[in-house]
């Protein structure tokens, strides 16, 4: 996967918008205001940040040694870092929707009633 595609199916996901508030090489996905995916663009290879549940962080890290790993200038125990070229599509996209699902399971009621009446 590349990153063009990372991006168009994060996109592609109900209530996503792309950003630059750090800097302009920072690309972040965010749902509803709230950060699910970034990436580095001026990183090569392509790698990308995704949230991940703590347990399932050390068992991916495990399994895709050295394509896997603890999220870059991020919260090492909720955040990993993929390289993007490396993996499965299948999986990079799981992990997409895992990164969102992790997001919105957290919104605040205002935020989900919000979310809820997208279309």
């Amino acid at each position: 996967m590349n990153i063009e595609e990372f991006r168009v199916y994060c996109l592609s996901k109900k209530g996503v918008t792309e950003t630059f508030p750090f800097d302009e090489h920072t690309l972040v996905f965010k749902v509803m205001g709230k950060m699910f995916a970034l990436s580095g663009l001026e990183r090569v290879p392509s790698q990308v940040n995704l949230k991940c549940d703590p347990e399932r962080s050390v068992t991916l890290r495990e399994q895709y040694d050295g394509t896997i790993l603890p999220g870059y200038h991020m919260s090492k125990l909720h955040w990993n870092t993929l390289m993007l070229a490396e993996l499965p599509p299948k999986l990079i996209l799981e992990l997409i929707d895992h990164s969102y699902d992790l997001v919105v399971a957290k919104f605040t009621k205002k935020l989900r009633l919000e979310f809820d009446a997208l279309t």
